[in-house]
């Protein structure tokens, strides 16, 4: 049997092999993953107004190919604790309630990260003037799990006052 040395000039790959068999730098970034976020139906560089008040949060964008029935905005779990809330043409018919094909996986779209403090299920989507509105509102919810920031029942079984924080 017969042994080749090894040899003097290390290529690319020998290099990239003898780092991953030495355990060199390890991948240090996670994937970008948020409980919760918003998507619009346009283009990831369409101009988005965004608007922020105690109580909600509001996103205005001119949209043309909408119908005069008006949008939905639905909120779908994506997988467990990741919430994303999806706008959709209402003359669209049942079919378009979905997720589908291509329109599930299309990457050029608008997101927003949303906060969490804010409420996915109850997001309202309204067509008009050839404006699209939609709404997040804000605050604590059934909807938390933590539900650590909402109100608090004080006293026994025979007290019917309740603390309700704001």
């Amino acid at each position: 049997m017969r042994v080749h040395p090894a040899p003097r000039k290390r290529t690319i790959a020998v290099q990239r092999c003898a780092a991953a068999v030495a355990g060199g730098k390890k991948l240090r970034r996670l994937p970008h993953i948020f409980a919760k976020v918003l998507e619009l139906p346009f283009a990831a560089d369409a101009d988005v107004s965004v608007e922020e008040d105690a109580a909600a949060l509001r996103f205005v964008a001119a949209a043309d190919g909408f119908s005069p029935a008006g949008a939905r905005a639905h909120a779908v779990e994506i997988h467990p604790g990741v919430t994303k809330v999806v706008v959709r043409d209402l003359s669209a018919g049942a079919g378009a309630d979905d997720d589908d094909g291509a329109a599930a996986f299309e990457l050029d779209r608008w997101r927003f990260r949303l906060p969490p403090c804010t409420r996915p299920a109850m997001a309202t989507a309204t067509y008009a003037e050839g404006e699209l509105v939609v709404t997040v509102p804000k605050g604590a919810g059934p909807d938390d799990e933590d539900g650590a920031d909402g109100g608090t029942v004080l006293g026994g079984a025979g007290v019917e006052g309740v603390l309700l924080l704001v």
